[in-house]
């Protein structure tokens, strides 16, 4: 067989050059591989984030709280975790490593679920109700801005620690009338469970006057200030991943399933479309792409906080929000 020199001489070179060094970058979760994480997995069996140099381990959370002292104390580089309990954080420990870098739930998932048939269907309605509140959660976090948004009565309200694997067969079983969680996941646990989807009330608390950002992907500032170029691969991996999910939810469900193979795909697909309709492709992403905040409304969401929450050290929205790690304008598009 006669080989051509210059095809020896190419084959020759490709096999001499040095494979592109892999960085790895662990990435811990908010929660369960559920819906909403398929774009992650799907950015991950697309190779985006090998394209960028990285090898990348995802890891399942135990709330919206968990990831933050895990990124803060240098386990995990990134993470994804509620901008709202980061201030907090930031606030008791001020000198913590650790910030947001880019919004994913422009509209955050923050909600009071309940059911019709238990006499929930408005804010007013929990009023001589029990409501079951897991303590780490991420929405229980929040009710104080709801109530005085909504006028509640708090007092008349009967509050129920429970566990995140109880808190909704409580609520199926008739044990709580209403529950806190994130909207997507409450509202079709409690489908699988059997409760008919007309019998359940979601009350977003974004509708009614909570002006609060949602779950953003945090980073350790330390590893950001020393690795820019990876922390901007990294995010650029994950728009591509979220472009993709909206284009092909197909495909990302199955990379989720890959990793899940318990959960149930249809109910997944759902999950993640009710994510992107309601919490990550609104109308500020549509015009801006993601990842972004407006400085009025974030503003206006340390003020909220500020109503419920009294900070030790004066808030500054820079210490919770670092846009500068973001990719081109163009990748952030995500239709």
């Amino acid at each position: 067989m006669i080989f051509d020199k210059k095809m020896l001489a190419l084959a020759a070179s490709l096999l001499a050059s040095p494979a592109i060094a892999q960085t790895d970058m662990p990435f811990a979760l908010d929660w369960k591989f559920e819906g909403p994480a398929a774009p992650y997995f799907h950015a991950l069996d697309a190779g985006y984030f090998a394209d960028a140099g990285l090898t990348v381990t995802i890891s399942e959370g135990a709330g919206s709280l968990d990831a933050i002292p895990k990124v803060a104390t240098g386990a995990f580089p990134v993470g994804f975790a509620d901008i709202n309990s980061l201030m907090r954080f930031l606030d008791q420990n001020p000198d913590a490593p650790v910030t947001a870098v880019m919004m994913v739930y422009d509209k955050p998932p923050f909600a009071v679920v309940g059911r019709k048939s238990l006499g929930v269907e408005a804010p007013s309605d929990l009023e001589g109700k029990v409501l079951g509140a897991p303590p780490p959660d991420g929405a229980w976090a929040q009710f104080p801005i709801f109530a005085a948004e909504t006028g509640l009565d708090v007092d008349a309200i009967t509050v129920e620690p429970v566990g995140f694997p109880t808190r909704e067969p409580m609520l199926a079983e008739g044990n709580v009338a209403a529950i806190t969680g994130f909207s997507f996941s409450s509202t079709l646990n409690l489908k699988r469970l059997g409760i008919p989807e007309d019998d359940i009330s979601v009350l977003l608390m974004a509708d009614y006057g909570v002006d609060l950002y949602g779950n953003a992907i945090i980073v350790n500032t330390d590893f950001a200030e020393a690795n820019p170029e990876l922390v901007t691969g990294f995010l650029t991996a994950i728009a591509k991943g979220w472009k993709d999910a909206i284009a092909m939810p197909d495909a990302a469900i199955a990379a989720l399933i890959e990793r899940n193979p318990a959960a149930d795909a249809a109910l997944e697909t759902e999950r993640l479309q009710m994510a992107i309709d309601a919490n990550v492709l609104t109308d500020y992403v549509m015009a801006n792409g993601m990842g972004g905040i407006d400085d009025a409304r974030m503003a206006n969401a340390i003020e909220q906080t500020k109503s419920v929450y009294e900070f030790v050290n004066a808030p500054d929205a820079s210490l919770y929000f670092d846009g500068s790690y973001l990719p081109t304008a163009d990748m952030l598009m995500l239709q």
